[in-house]
């Protein structure tokens, strides 16, 4: 039986796409085309698209303030996932491995604007949230950072 993809799921493929924009370089054309997206789904869109835009919109700002602003709606998004709709089995593996990755770019944030208690915090968060990550590229790229980013806050 072939799975249904829902309507939604383009959302997925347009961040996509602008995130590649992001990598790229091109920061204001994936910031635009995020902003839109972001107008489209809104406030009360599906959490976990709500959560991956403002990640990646965090990512495409030019003021650490904004960037902070956008990472703590991808934070408040992901924790309304399974509030406001049940997270199916894979989709609550995906969040899980979210969490570290949402916290490393808090505390990232809190450097930039040199208040590190509070980047602290977010790094304690992160790597007590690491252990949702497989054991794979993407784990442990977020492990080295988290702990690179340690190494930074204890002026090592």
């Amino acid at each position: 039986m072939t799975e249904q993809r829902k309507p939604e799921d383009g959302v997925l493929t347009r961040i996509g796409q602008a995130t590649m924009l992001l990598h790229a370089g091109d920061r204001e054309e994936a910031r635009n085309r995020l902003g839109e997206l972001w107008a489209q789904i809104g406030t009360d869109g599906d959490p976990l698209h709500r959560s991956t835009l403002a990640h990646y919109l965090a990512d495409a700002q030019d003021d650490p303030d904004a960037e902070l602003a956008w990472d703590l709606r991808a934070l408040t998004a992901a924790e309304c996932l399974g509030g406001e709709r049940p997270a199916g089995p894979a989709e609550a593996a995906a969040l899980r491995a979210l969490y570290p990755t949402l916290h490393l770019s808090l505390a990232a944030d809190y450097v930039k604007l040199r208040r590190p208690d509070a980047a602290w915090i977010h790094l304690d968060r992160a790597r007590a949230a690491s252990d949702a990550l497989e054991d794979d590229g993407y784990g442990h790229g977020v492990r080295a950072a988290i702990d690179r980013l340690e190494t930074y806050l204890r002026g090592e």
